[in-house]
């Protein structure tokens, strides 16, 4: 029994022996963790910047009535896609061709005026009034002509003599006469001739506005775009003069962008060209729901001053939009490269540890051991930062796992792997 209880004894003081040794040894040398790095390395990395940015449509038109009159079919729905040249309104076209109609009636009746000035009709009765005071004249000369050598020689009586005188100097007044009434005819003629021919073109130019303004009583979509609601229903009157549009078309292809930079900004922009329509980096605008517009745009020209209150500058760009589907008013981000840095070196943004105004990086050494660098960054690019101060090519960083090690802890390390929707 005593032998018995010794072995017994002996067996449990070399198992808690083992035990306690075990637990010595865990404490001593614990596991290594495994922490995803990266290798630095030098690359040449483009700067992107972003600027808040506004959709606006450049050429809204607003749709205004020519002549007034009462709104007789409204043929478009509001938000419809129109197309230059189509119908939009029809007013009562019933006042406008009365008004068409009485004004060729009386271009009609003007032309006929000036017909019969040029037939010349006073003008030719005097020209035959003075050709028979001409030829009366012509016979009282003769019969003048005739009795003086007569009455000279005593063969006729000097009785007929003095009638033959008499009539010759009527018939020289009457001659006179119908001159004056040639010359007065032919200028009344030309006056009646000249106000007859600028009262036919007076006519015609009242028929030609008679004939427009029937047109302009089919209101037509002076440009294509999306139309917008109508601020008068059918039966409402049309008053040209009124303040307010029928409605508004707006054009969607191209949609225009608008955003600011600041001064200093704008003379970087102006002294590296990209201002310049011919030589402007293609830009992204990226949408409210973080989203890139699938069609790049480009830079198509900036203001002519600044804002005085905000020291910025409005640059505009434009957009393909072919399928509409950018709208006027819209929020977003232009995003494009503003700068290209050559030979630096960068490291995921979430490496980075920042500790108050201190920012930090773990590296693993040789050794496999942590190591903590104290780094200066500089400019970032999506989810990638340069670091401008305390690392170099070659080092490795970790970029998964800072939260599980210590400076000086022992790791193993393995290449990191970046992941769909990784920032």
């Amino acid at each position: 029994m005593t032998r018995f209880l010794a072995g017994v004894l002996l067996a449990s003081g070399i198992f808690l022996l083992e035990s306690y040794s075990s637990q010595a040894q865990q404490t001593v040398a614990p596991a290594a963790q495994t922490v995803d790095t990266i290798d630095v390395r030098a690359s040449d990395v483009p700067i992107f910047s972003e600027y808040a940015a506004q959709t606006y449509a450049r050429n809204t038109v607003e749709v205004r009535g020519r002549v007034a009159g009462y709104i007789d079919k409204w043929l478009f729905r509001p938000g419809q896609e129109v197309t230059a040249g189509q119908v939009l309104y029809v007013l009562d076209l019933r006042p406008l061709q009365a008004s068409a109609q009485a004004a060729e009636g009386s271009l009609k009746q003007s032309e006929a005026d000036l017909e019969f000035a040029k037939n010349q009709v006073s003008l030719l009765q005097a020209q035959a009034n003075l050709a028979a005071a001409k030829a009366n004249l012509l016979k009282a000369q003769q019969d003048y002509d005739r009795l003086k050598p007569m009455v000279e020689a005593d063969a006729a009586p000097k009785q007929d003599l003095d009638t033959a005188a008499a009539a010759l100097a009527a018939n020289e007044a009457i001659v006179r006469a119908s001159e004056a009434a040639v010359n007065q005819a032919r200028i009344q003629t030309d006056t009646q001739i000249g106000a007859n021919e600028g009262k036919v073109e007076s006519l015609k130019g009242s028929l030609d506005a008679a004939r427009l303004n029937l047109e302009y009583g089919t209101i037509r979509a002076p440009i294509s775009g999306l139309i917008g609601d109508t601020q008068v229903p059918v039966g409402g009157i049309v008053n040209p003069a009124s303040a307010t549009p029928l409605t508004t078309i707006v054009p969607l292809d191209p949609m225009w962008a608008r955003f600011k930079v600041s001064e200093t900004q704008y003379l970087t922009f102006v002294k590296s060209g990209k201002l310049d329509p011919a030589h402007t980096p293609p830009i992204q605008l990226i949408l409210a729901d973080n989203s890139t517009f699938p069609s790049p745009g480009k830079i198509e020209n900036a203001l002519n001053q600044l804002d005085s209150r905000t020291g910025t500058l409005e640059i505009q760009a434009t957009f393909p939009n072919p399928k509409h589907n950018l709208l006027p008013g819209q929020f977003g981000r232009i995003r494009f490269q503003t700068d290209l840095k050559s030979g630096v070196v960068t490291i995921p943004q979430r490496a980075i540890v920042q500790t108050q105004n201190t920012q930090s990086v773990y590296t693993v050494g040789s050794d496999n051991k942590i190591q903590v660098r104290a780094v200066t960054t500089g400019d970032r690019t999506g989810d990638v930062v340069i670091v401008t101060q305390g690392l170099k090519a070659g080092d490795r960083v970790v970029v998964e796992g800072q939260l599980r090690v210590q400076p000086g802890m022992t790791v193993r390390s393995r290449p990191f792997q970046k992941t769909t929707g990784a920032n």
